[in-house]
């Protein structure tokens, strides 16, 4: 036997152990990100989202920001199915309203909702979701009802 081998051997070993550890990594932190894809007709469009998850956080939502990036948005989830309802006060940039299932599907949508307004913008029926993006986003990338939305917290308790 050669004795080359038996090192060569335990390096190839080692190598393929970094490796997988190395893409469980990766896979750990695509699961953790704030990518939320939209699949429409049109094709696929991924946004880079914020997550309001916590009453705190949902109560502030995009209040006070005087912009925000085309490919953003805030990824809210409420603690159970509802008919959700949402509003403008605060806001100060026109923002498109996604309302989506449980299952990641839209329900509802919201074009263009005017800014600083009071009204209550209500879902048509019980939903988990709400994805706010910039106004005029929807319709741009040709978002409809029945479109799929994906990111790793939808469809996941």
């Amino acid at each position: 036997m050669n004795p080359v081998f038996p090192p060569l051997r335990r390096f190839s070993v080692h190598l393929v152990f970094l490796l997988i550890v190395q893409l469980v990594s990766v896979q750990a932190t695509l699961a953790q990100s704030n990518y939320l894809e939209i699949v429409t007709d049109k094709g696929s469009r991924v946004f880079t989202v914020e997550l309001a998850l916590s009453d705190a956080e949902r109560s502030v939502g995009l209040m006070n920001r005087v912009q925000m990036d085309a490919g953003a948005g805030m990824l809210f989830r409420f603690d159970r199915e509802q008919r959700a309802m949402m509003w403008m006060k605060n806001t100060l940039i026109p923002l498109d309203m996604l309302f989506i299932r449980a299952d990641g599907v839209v329900a509802d949508i919201h074009h263009n909702a005017v800014p600083h307004s009071e009204d209550i913008i209500r879902a048509s029926q019980p939903v988990l979701y709400v994805l706010e993006l910039n106004g005029g986003m929807a319709k741009k990338i040709g978002a409809k009802i029945g479109d799929r939305v994906f990111h790793p917290i939808i469809g996941k308790p």
